[in-house]
């Protein structure tokens, strides 16, 4: 491999002359840059960045952490952030943890070895409050360089937060359930103890709660499944919600994956929907709107999510800013396919013998509805 004495020597000219080239760090002469830049060309040299690193005290690059790389909102994410990262003219080094707290640990490590400039962060397992979390807020404190939690909070007064407001979510989701007409309406949450999910969870509970839908907190229960934020959780949770006696008229899932598998156990079950079984995602995913049918869901601004991130990180980085920053998007609804009114809202609307259509009209206006979104 060639090194900056060869270029020296094939262009005549010194090595500290290569460097300015290289580094741009002082005016050369066009034909002398000429003859550097086709030395360097001809030997194929490319320069040390770690050397680099040293004299300027920084690499250009940045670091993340996602959980799951299979999962498509991660991967939407980490699009989003490593554009606008090669925009600012830095490279995204990028670690996928698995949801193992011990491999998240061994990343960080490794990034902290590589000298990142910062770090944005999608943490794995549980949050705030847990023992997990507690690690991760020590180890991050630790590396001392400026960091962006996304999606997931954790104890860390130094780190700047990007999330979605979940609850507001799942409040959207089954609020547009309930003024469907359905009443008898399931969840399938992520893994316990993963705040999104409880967060998410627990708008549920809440809208049920203001509807007076769920009498108790007991019935409540029986009507929470989990999966694990994959297709086969959902897919499996949906199988043993449609063996229960008392089948719900709707399910609010809190991932699309758990949604896409939700689906398919339907219609294995030869339960139709949205006919016979309203389903509701969270995400918005791009393959949500290609589903059969196209998924009902809640959009997190993810574009905004992996811009803020990257630009928070940035200005830290920059010195341009000390203090963190906690920053909450609200979540949007995209109504599509897998929702429908409940058979009784149906029934309500059909027009008995010897009504006008205008009597009709009435009633189906007086029936709340969202004007469909797709992308």
């Amino acid at each position: 491999m060639a090194t900056i004495k060869d270029v020296a020597l094939k262009a005549e000219v010194s090595v500290t002359t290569v460097s300015h080239v290289v580094n741009d760090t002082r005016h050369v002469s066009p034909k002398v840059r000429e003859r550097v830049e086709l030395a360097i060309r001809e030997l194929g040299y490319v320069p040390n960045a770690m050397a680099r690193s040293l004299k300027s005290n920084t690499t250009s690059t940045l670091g993340m952490l996602i959980p799951n790389s299979s999962n498509p909102y991660f991967a939407e994410i980490v699009r989003i952030v490593e554009d606008r990262c090669f925009g600012a003219g830095y490279t995204l080094v990028l670690c996928n943890t698995d949801d193992e707290p011990h491999r998240q640990s061994v990343y960080l490590q490794v990034l902290a070895e590589r000298r990142i400039d910062g770090l944005i962060v999608v943490s794995t397992g549980a949050g705030s409050g847990t023992d997990e979390g507690d690690s991760l807020a020590k180890q991050l404190h630790g590396l001392r360089v400026p960091t962006v939690l996304v999606d997931r909070e954790i104890d860390d007064p130094s780190c700047d937060l990007v999330e979605t407001a979940h609850m507001q979510g799942g409040l959207l989701a089954v609020r547009h359930l309930l003024s469907l007409g359905h009443r008898r309406i399931a969840c399938i949450g992520g893994p316990a103890g993963v705040m999104p999910s409880e967060q998410r969870v627990e708008g549920w509970r809440m809208a049920l709660a203001e509807a007076g839908a769920t009498p108790d907190i007991a019935q409540a229960d029986a009507l929470l499944w989990r999966g694990g934020f994959t297709s086969q959780g959902g897919y499996e949770a949906m199988h043993a919600i449609l063996r229960t006696e008392h089948k719900p008229s709707a399910v609010f899932v809190c991932n699309d994956l758990m949604a896409i598998g939700a689906l398919r156990a339907a219609h294995e079950s030869g339960v139709r929907v949205p006919d016979e079984l309203s389903i509701v995602g969270f995400d918005d995913i791009e393959l949500s709107a290609y589903m059969s049918p196209p998924l009902t869901t809640v959009a997190q601004p993810k574009e905004r999510i992996g811009a803020m991130a990257v630009d928070m990180l940035l200005e830290r980085v920059g010195g341009k800013r000390r203090d963190a920053r906690k920053v909450v998007l609200q979540p949007e609804l995209r109504v599509r396919a897998t929702t429908a009114r409940h058979a009784s809202f149906r029934e309500a609307t059909v027009p008995a013998a010897g009504t006008t259509p205008a009597a009709t009209s009435t009633s189906t206006a007086s029936t709340p509805t969202r004007k469909s979104r797709t992308p």
